[in-house]
């Protein structure tokens, strides 16, 4: 068996609290950018024929209409002395992620710093490569925007979109667990995210609440692509993910495609509900053997058309399990769903 991360290990992406530059001493930003040099990183290809800082142009609906801030600068060759720092914002395994802003355009980011030296030690840099070409080509309004990257001699840097709420995963820690409303309105920006990303042949792998954030109205957004794949072949067979969320064919060690993202939908709909994932105990090995009998279990708190909802997705076979589009109608999700206005949306 392939070695996990450890269990609930936080990865800090942002946080809630946007501050000025000023909060960093000058000592420290001037040695930050004196180590900077002016190598930069060629720009990404678009799939939509548009720069790698520009709005797509794809024709999906759920595609954020948003104008992009940064679009007058997309083919900009990207320095660290293009942005003011602010406060740190996270720290995570390779480095550390800042609030920043961009000083022509006065836009704010999250400026997300990673260390070549590591990277290269831990052998992930083609796993970074991956997320990069992934996620910088991605444009939905569930989804964590990629503005560009660059790099310099020892560092890499990604401009990302800053999420001003912070982490789901600290909120869903403060709340213990979410009521029906809103886990269902998670649940369905969630999925269509996912259904934006496998029209695009890009299976996710690790959908958890600690690699999704909240945007400025309270939107999930999906943060990581680090496990990503871009898989026109639809077949993989990588053990990765999380042990929790992990699907079963996973853990038997059989071939996978995008069915394993809706499983982890429904581990997530679970530990919305209930504050922890299903299949959770002691040790590795008893919540393997959980997962591959689909030992689910539900207390007595969460509703019929929840558990309806969360069986049709936790099945063993992966053919069988709900549709993205038919989780999106399902009646619990109807029923508790609100459009951005407040609305209550209606039965089709």
């Amino acid at each position: 068996m392939a070695s996990m991360e450890p269990k609930r290990v936080l990865k800090p992406v942002n946080a809630t609290n946007p501050v000025s530059a000023s909060t960093v001493s000058m000592e420290q930003l001037k040695k930050l950018r004196e180590e900077t040099t002016s190598t930069t990183a060629k720009s990404m290809q678009q799939a939509s024929s548009s720069g790698s800082l520009a709005g797509g142009k794809d024709s999906a609906s759920a595609e954020t209409k948003d104008a992009d801030p940064m679009a007058s600068q997309r083919m900009k060759k990207w320095a660290l002395e293009d942005f003011d720092i602010g406060k740190p914002l996270g720290k995570g395994k390779f480095g550390n992620v800042y609030l920043a802003r961009e000083k022509q355009s006065k836009y704010i980011v999250a400026l997300k710093l990673m260390f070549k030296s590591q990277l290269q030690k831990a052998g992930v840099e083609h796993q970074l490569r991956r997320e990069i070409e992934i996620q910088s080509h991605l444009r939905h309004e569930n989804i964590l925007r990629m503005f560009g990257y660059f790099h310099d001699k020892t560092r890499v840097y990604l401009i990302l979109e800053f999420a001003p709420r912070g982490e789901l995963y600290k909120e869903l820690q403060r709340c213990g667990r979410f009521d029906e409303k809103r886990t269902a309105n998670y649940i369905y920006q969630l999925s269509s995210a996912l259904t934006y990303c496998h029209s695009k042949k890009v299976i996710h792998r690790d959908i958890k609440p600690e690699n999704l954030l909240l945007g400025m109205r309270g939107e999930l957004k999906i943060a990581d692509f680090g496990w990503s794949v871009h898989a026109p072949s639809s077949r993989r067979t990588t053990m990765c993910g999380t042990l929790d969320y992990l699907p079963p064919e996973m853990v038997e060690g059989k071939t996978h495609d995008e069915n394993v993202d809706l499983w982890s939908l429904g581990v997530l709909c679970y530990e919305f509900l209930v504050g922890n994932p299903p299949f959770e105990t002691e040790s590795h090995s008893e919540t393997y053997a959980r997962i591959t009998k689909v030992d689910l279990r539900f207390p007595e708190l969460v509703a019929a058309g929840a558990r309806d909802l969360i069986s049709k997705l936790l099945r063993h076979d992966p053919r069988k399990r709900l549709p993205l589009p038919q989780v999106m109608t399902h009646y619990w999700i109807v029923e508790n769903h609100t459009s951005a206005d407040g609305a209550t949306k209606s039965k089709p």
